[in-house]
């Protein structure tokens, strides 16, 4: 491994899930009213780094904005819910591939790791997500039984 991708990979991160979103798809009016979409904003020591899966591709984009800016807090005051900060859990193997589709859900569980809540829409990843934060206060996200 190099020592850049060591260093990576020891950083600390944080994560928040954001959720709101109107139905810029017809199906999407089937999901709860602001609960229609998801996406994460992860925050290092260098700054932040949003991941959004749109119609059609995925963002990933570096913003220029310090570490130290309230990015979750700007989100609330332009009206999503925001939930976190999770500490993402470590890469676990698996036998079998995922056979869900490729959905704003499950990117938002991929980079929390592999302890993240099952869920398949918005509205029920963060039900979990905050009953996380209310319940234990566990806030790294590990496999059952560790």
């Amino acid at each position: 491994m190099t020592p850049r991708l060591r260093q990576a990979r020891e950083a600390g991160q944080e994560v928040w899930i954001a959720f709101g979103g109107e139905a810029d798809q017809p199906w999407l009016r089937l999901l709860r009213r602001g609960f229609r979409h998801c996406f994460a904003a992860l925050r290092d020591e260098a700054g932040w780094t949003v991941v959004e899966p749109l119609s059609g591709r995925l963002l990933v984009a570096r913003l220029t904005v310090p570490a130290a800016y309230d990015l979750p807090g700007f989100y609330e005051r332009a009206g999503l819910v925001v939930v976190g900060p999770f500490h993402p859990g470590p890469a676990r193997p698996v036998r079998l591939p995922g056979l869900l589709p490729m959905s704003c859900v499950g990117l938002c569980r991929a980079v929390l790791g592999a302890g993240a809540p099952f869920a398949l829409t918005p509205w029920g990843l963060c039900r979990r997500l905050v009953r996380i934060l209310a319940g234990n206060r566990k806030k790294v996200l590990t496999p059952s039984g560790t």
